[in-house]
């Protein structure tokens, strides 16, 4: 579905969007199902209530099990640093050829030993369903849902496969010992080429034929409260090759492993783990995934693919959060807004409308100077009407309502991106066109003023002494605009010393660059805080 259509779809469920018809208008287009809001709300948030029966019991059995249990973990490392040391000996951080031979013979079965006795000591009660592929079947595990750093016990279970692991991490003692013994695929932060080169690296070892060790991949890249599956990172698809789903679950009453980013910290989440007599996880080996041809040329399809078979075999939705909406809920909270906020799910509003990282930042920003006053974090009608400096009337509430895409009578940091990604655009449509007309049309006589026009469009752009008569005069037949007259304007409007005039296509082709604005996206005007720019150009 085109943008314009998708303008349509959204003008046309709004009360009255028709001059001269104050009724329903029937649906023309359905509502884009595509962005409909997220199953899970926010999947980054881990709130573990306990009652006093239940403190208290971790309190006493604390006071036998977590000493003995740290205790274990402890021995149980400082064993396993001498056989990780001799698997490592000799070898360069960044490995090119892997570990063979004697040295790998003695050591891996040790370790997937130690692996397995080191979460027995926290309580873990594994239960292994499914038949773990070799590495010429499946050369690639992928797992899911990602919410914990106890999810290493799926490394443990599927033979201890090599990892892709920070560098920084390789460089932690004793800790950085046990890594590099996996032969991990080692990522910097501060190489500008390390993401292709990962890449590149997983491209090989996968499809060495065997010759490398499979690699364990987390394809969401953040940890989440397992109530959905967010979007999967193409990296651990992109070799074409076949690769194991792995499913983790963790049945227990009380959840004390779930490490989100608002939620219990680490050491708090160690302590109540190591505190409970056992905890449950289940680790299931699905079918290998075989990609197909298109597959294998896109990716992203085959991570979509997989990611929809491990949700429904787990009996939870799948929503397009990313690690990005991450940073934009952290971002919300800096600007005073309720973290939840700045949760869009950034994959698909982003292919959907060819947004990116700073287009939506910024977008937060313009968001928060109109909602971070209200409670909740929400734009009502009034706070909407205020920003503006217009009054509260039917034709704002038409505005209002094309972004109010619940129809719960505010509007979310969600809905304000899409209403200004999809109905401020230069195509825009029919129905849109005839809000603004209605939004000049103070007075609702059917033809717009030089007072209301004036009025309105320096309201929009932000300029209160901006001259528009002259444009006026262009557009207006006597002393006033039809609608007839203002649908079939030239799209562009140029602001230049103060002035605002029609700026023909020919004009912008040879290489004038005022600020310009389209006409029939005037709503984006409304919102974008064009005083500033336009002040940056010399308009004002």
């Amino acid at each position: 579905m085109s943008r314009c259509a998708e303008a349509a779809a959204v003008a046309a469920t709004v009360p009255g969007a028709g001059v001269g018809n104050a009724g329903l208008r029937r649906l023309m287009v359905p509502r884009q199902a595509s962005f409909f809001p997220p199953p899970v709300p926010n999947p980054f948030v881990q709130q573990t209530r306990m009652g006093t029966a239940r403190r208290i019991q971790i309190f006493f059995l604390g006071i036998i099990l977590l000493p003995i249990r740290a205790l274990l973990v402890a021995l149980i490392l400082l064993l396993a640093w001498p056989f990780a040391a001799i698997s490592t000996a000799c070898c360069p951080e960044k490995l090119t050829h892997p570990v063979t031979g004697w040295r790998r013979k003695i050591t891996q079965p040790v370790l997937k030993f130690l692996g397995r006795a080191l979460f027995f000591s926290m309580g873990f009660i594994v239960t292994v369903k499914g038949k773990v592929a070799n590495a010429v079947e499946a050369p690639i595990f992928v797992v899911a849902p990602h919410s914990t750093f106890f999810d290493g016990i799926a490394c443990v279970i599927a033979g201890l496969p090599s990892v892709v692991s920070r560098n920084e991490n390789a460089q932690a003692p004793l800790v950085g010992r046990l890594l590099r013994a996996l032969q991990p695929v080692l990522v910097s932060r501060v190489d500008p080429d390390s993401r292709k080169n990962t890449i590149n690296e997983i491209i090989r070892r996968a499809t060495s034929g065997g010759e490398w060790p499979q690699m364990l991949v987390f394809p969401e890249g953040t940890c989440t409260n397992r109530s959905c599956l967010i979007t999967f990172k193409p990296g651990a698809f992109i070799p074409g090759v076949p690769v194991q789903p792995i499913l983790l679950r963790y049945p227990n009453k009380l959840d004390t492993v779930t490490w989100t980013w608002q939620g219990y910290t680490f050491i708090e989440l160690c302590m109540l783990t190591f505190c409970q007599p056992f905890t449950r996880v289940e680790v299931e080996f699905m079918p290998v995934q075989v990609p197909n041809e298109e597959e294998k040329n896109d990716p992203v399809l085959f991570a979509d693919r997989v990611r929809n078979l491990m949700a429904q075999a787990l009996g939870i939705p799948v929503t397009d959060h990313t690690y990005e909406d991450c940073r934009l809920m952290i971002s919300a909270g800096q600007l005073t807004l309720p973290m939840e906020a700045g949760l869009v799910e950034f994959t698909k509003i982003s292919r959907k409308l060819k947004l990116d990282w700073d287009g939506i930042r910024k977008h937060l920003d313009e968001y928060a100077t109109i909602a971070s006053s209200s409670k909740g974090g929400r734009i009502g009608i009034e706070e909407f009407a205020e920003y503006l400096k217009l009054p509260v009337s039917d034709v704002l509430r038409q505005l209002f309502a094309l972004f109010d895409r619940n129809h719960d009578g505010s509007i979310d940091f969600r809905e304000y991106v899409i209403g200004l990604a999809v109905l401020c655009n230069p195509a825009n449509t029919e129905e849109i066109i005839q809000v603004a007309f209605k939004l000049f049309d103070l007075d609702e006589d059917g033809h717009i003023t030089e007072e209301e026009f004036s009025t309105i469009l320096q309201a929009s752009l932000g300029v209160p002494d901006l001259d528009v008569s002259g444009l006026f005069k262009e557009i207006a037949q006597g002393d006033s605009v039809s609608y007839e007259n203002f649908s079939n304007l030239p799209r562009i409007i140029q602001l230049e010393n103060g002035r605002a005039g029609i700026q023909t296509p020919d004009s912008l082709a040879i290489g004038r660059t005022p600020l310009t604005c389209t006409l029939s996206a005037l709503l984006e005007g409304l919102f974008l805080s064009a005083a500033s720019v336009a002040k940056q150009n010399g308009a004002s």
